[in-house]
């Protein structure tokens, strides 16, 4: 009996190692291991994964690759066959041979190999994938060896991971380089890349087919590269360049560790900084270089035309098609375009008739050009013509220049641009048939139903004339900048009969143009510009893009009357939510008023840093935070200050209900920079918390001053979701409430210098910095038992410094970079 009871309990432990012992992640591969199918390895602390992958859902391609796996958007790395795909992983094998990590195809041949050329003892050998994402082939007899065989971060593909290093052998002068996925489906190897300077100098290039320099950090001068100005407002990654007999290499680590972020040489041909968002379970966007899509060096391909802020941002010059509709569907435009007919010249046997040229205005001219003397622009049109292999020309200002071959870096710009020239493209002269046929056609057909139109006209003239006029579609004049006819908007508005708000600069109204779209359309007043001048300024505005600021759709400008058209907002303005909400049923709940909080200072953020000029917006508060259908923050009005220029004062201290958001320096009279918008943002926090105005009466007729109440709360360690609306019911995370009265606290600071960057208050919000308890502002201070709280209110007040020393975690008044000239809304 006892030995029965034993085997049982043999066979029941058994069982249990084989079905219940708890797994134990592998990041290892040994001589006898091997990876295929779906096996992967796991680092030790499980940040990285290894093994084999296929980007998009529509691949039938395999490759091996490196990718997070913690976060829940699978992002690979690191790519090891990225130009040699396979297409079946359970017959393919990552393994070990004579003394290689290889790669082996379905037919058994080696697609990819480590090619280590000193080998160690074979049974040795070991690859392990590390916690920081770099995989690492060592020799395992010998202990704790820092120097490996092989590394995948001496061999990077499109990502740039912290702790990597980029640079240059000053031995061989061979140079790492981050080139670019092909397109978001296929790893294999683009047309863009990033690395030190070959020719030996410490900046860093993006090249188009490490052949063509189109954007340049500067050198490396005192911590920083001179053309990357951010990196003196950068609090998250630590950089540093080294330089020794050997190597020059840059490289970067987290200031908090926890922070997941890659660089990458991206598809778009931008090299971008991102950070993890676990809140929103997405990649910000930190910085990327050049700003401007269109100054990517032949992004859209050969006889492709970029156009800024248009979608999609390639198209072909008249008279060419795309080469690949597949790869320009998949936003890879570097194959360009082909002639939809062949030149006279290209075939002389043709029917048609002798080649012709299309103008096109404005455009920023190819490179390879060349410089022809002639006399006039009919010699150097001539030249070109009489020449085959000449498919276009220019001439201004008497200068002649002829483009033989493929016409790359076609952009279209403005009018206005200093550097937009006309070119003159060779094209068949079917291609100009085909436009006089369609035309005669459509003048035949117009004809033709004249005499039916003029019936119709006449029974329809009545229902017409008591019908109102619908909005035209007005003229584009700057991307997808329109410009209105004054009559259309005065229809689309129904004669401005349905006014959503209003204030110092004017009011808005609610429209509807002819594609029904809604719109919000607003009269400004006190506008002073002259036609060119609005129409410039406009044009700046209408180019500022961003997720948390207004789209600008168009503008009129007739006479004295001067409008502006923006997209509307179907949940209005953020004050109208928690001032004025009556229905408990629909209270906006503290996780919308935190993201609501977290995206108005990105949109303020970009405004300051990330725009060609710092723009202030000068009139922060909740009326200015609108609302989409998601509840999306967007910071409206941010070109105000811009249109409205030195006057921007005198019109702000006359706007009604915003004396309360105004910084101290609006009051002594000192010029303004962008801490007077963090001031402002500050006071629009204490509101977006409470639910209520910052100052109230109370029925005993005192006067209660909320960031006064706060300050206390937070000095004294006192109640923190007592502050809250009591619409929430307390319902809150106490930590980010805490978080956001702090960030307030100290963005109403007497002394602008102790004020956070909007760039830094973005960071707290977002769980990348910490931020300590704020010390009282001063101002407060003084008047925290006192029932005369107005002076944040009044004209005739000033501003009272604060020297109190404060000090926090991660960001402290010290620690930013104190701006050396201030800045004026003109």
């Amino acid at each position: 009996m006892e030995s029965r009871d034993a085997l049982w309990w043999f066979i029941f432990y058994v069982f249990f190692l084989i079905f219940f012992q708890p797994s134990v992640a592998i990041d290892t591969i040994s001589l006898n291991d091997s990876i295929s199918g779906d096996k992967t390895i796991v680092s030790s602390k499980e940040n990285f994964k290894l093994g084999f992958f296929t980007p998009g859902k529509s691949s039938s391609k395999y490759y091996i690759g490196i990718w997070y796996n913690k976060i829940s958007v699978k992002t690979v790395v690191w790519v090891a066959n990225r130009d040699t795909p396979i297409s079946d992983p359970s017959k393919s094998v990552l393994k070990f041979q004579n003394g290689n990590l290889v790669l082996l195809n379905g037919s058994n041949f080696p697609v990819w190999s480590t090619n280590v050329s000193s080998k160690p003892p074979f049974g040795s050998l070991q690859a392990t994938i590390q916690d920081d994402g770099n995989f690492v082939l060592k020799d395992g007899s010998i202990t704790n060896s820092s120097k490996p065989l092989w590394q995948s971060f001496d061999f990077p593909t499109d990502t740039w991971l912290p702790g990597s290093k980029l640079g240059r052998n000053e031995i061989t002068k061979q140079t790492q380089h981050l080139t670019s996925w092909k397109n978001p489906d296929d790893p294999g190897s683009g047309h863009f890349s990033l690395e030190l300077d070959p020719n030996g100098t410490n900046a860093y290039f993006i090249m188009w087919n490490r052949t063509k320099q189109y954007w340049s950090s500067g050198p490396w001068v005192a911590n920083m590269f001179s053309l990357v100005p951010e990196m003196r407002l950068n609090y998250i990654y630590n950089f540093s360049f080294v330089k020794t007999d050997t190597e020059s290499y840059f490289t970067y680590s987290m200031y908090n560790s926890s922070v997941i972020s890659r660089f990458v040489m991206d598809v778009s041909g931008q090299a971008k900084q991102f950070t993890w968002l676990e809140s929103s379970k997405n990649w910000n966007l930190f910085w990327g270089q050049p700003r401007q899509q269109c100054e990517v060096y032949a992004l859209c391909g050969a006889f492709g035309r970029c156009t800024e802020n248009t979608s999609p941002i390639c198209s072909c010059v008249d008279g060419f098609e795309p080469n690949s509709n597949l790869e320009w569907d998949l936003k890879e435009y570097s194959g360009g375009c082909r002639r939809k007919t062949k030149l006279k010249c290209e075939n002389p046997v043709s029917n048609g008739g002798r080649d012709r040229f299309l103008l096109m205005s404005s455009m920023k001219l190819p490179d390879l050009s060349e410089f022809v003397p002639v006399g006039n622009g009919g010699d150097c049109e001539s030249l070109c013509l009489n020449k085959c292999s000449c498919v276009a020309y220019s001439y201004q200002n008497g200068q002649c220049e002829t483009w033989s071959g493929d016409l790359l870096d076609l952009r279209q710009l403005s009018q206005t641009d200093p550097s937009a020239r006309p070119l003159y493209l060779k094209l068949a002269a079917s291609e100009f048939s085909s436009r006089k046929r369609n035309t005669g056609m459509i003048i035949g057909v117009a004809v033709g139903a004249a005499v039916g139109l003029v019936i119709v006209l006449a029974v329809l003239a009545f229902i017409l004339l008591r019908r109102r006029r619908i909005v035209g579609k007005g003229k584009t004049v700057e991307g997808s900048l329109v410009a209105f006819e004054y009559r259309d908007l005065l229809n689309a508005t129904k004669n401005f009969s349905h006014k959503l708000g209003g204030g110092g600069f004017g009011s808005v109204f609610k429209g509807s143009l002819s594609d029904s779209t809604i719109v919000a359309v607003k009269k400004l007043e006190s506008v002073s510009q002259g036609e060119k001048q609005f129409r410039t300024e406009v044009s700046t505005i209408g180019t500022i893009q961003h997720v948390n600021l207004i789209r600008l759709r168009g503008f009129c400008s007739d006479g004295s009357k001067k409008l502006l058209v923006y997209d509307y907002m179907p949940n209005g303005s953020l004050d109208s939510h928690i001032f004025h909400n009556q229905n408990p049923n629909n209270v906006l709940e503290w996780k919308t008023r935190y993201q609501i909080a977290l995206g108005t200072a990105r949109g303020l953020a970009y405004l300051h840093e990330k725009c060609r000029e710092c723009i202030v917006h000068c009139d922060i508060k909740p009326e200015n935070i609108l609302l989409d259908d998601q509840f999306c923050p967007k910071v409206a009005d941010f070109g105000l200050a811009k249109l409205f220029g030195r006057e921007f004062s005198r019109v702000l201290t006359t706007m009604r209900g915003t004396r309360g958001y105004l910084a101290p320096e609006w009051i002594s009279g000192v010029a303004i920079t962008a801490k007077a918008d963090v001031f402002s943002y500050g006071m629009m926090l204490f509101e977006l918390v409470s639910g209520r105005r910052n100052s109230e009466q109370s029925e005993d007729g005192t006067i209660k001053f909320f960031p006064s109440l706060v300050a206390k709360v937070m000095t004294e360690e006192g109640d923190i979701l007592g502050l809250l609306d009591p619409k929430l019911q307390e319902n809150a995370d106490v930590k980010e409430v805490t978080k956001v009265c702090r960030v307030a606290c100290w963005c109403i600071q007497d002394e602008e210098v102790q004020r956070p960057s909007m760039s830094n208050i973005v960071q707290i919000l977002e769980d990348v910095l910490e931020v300590n308890k704020p010390p009282m502002p001063r101002s407060l201070l003084a008047f925290s038992d006192s029932q005369e709280h107005l002076v944040f209110f009044t004209e005739s007040s000033s501003s009272s410094s604060s020297n109190q020393n404060s000090k926090t975690n991660s960001w402290t008044p010290s620690s930013q970079t104190k701006s050396s000239t201030s800045t004026t809304p003109s």
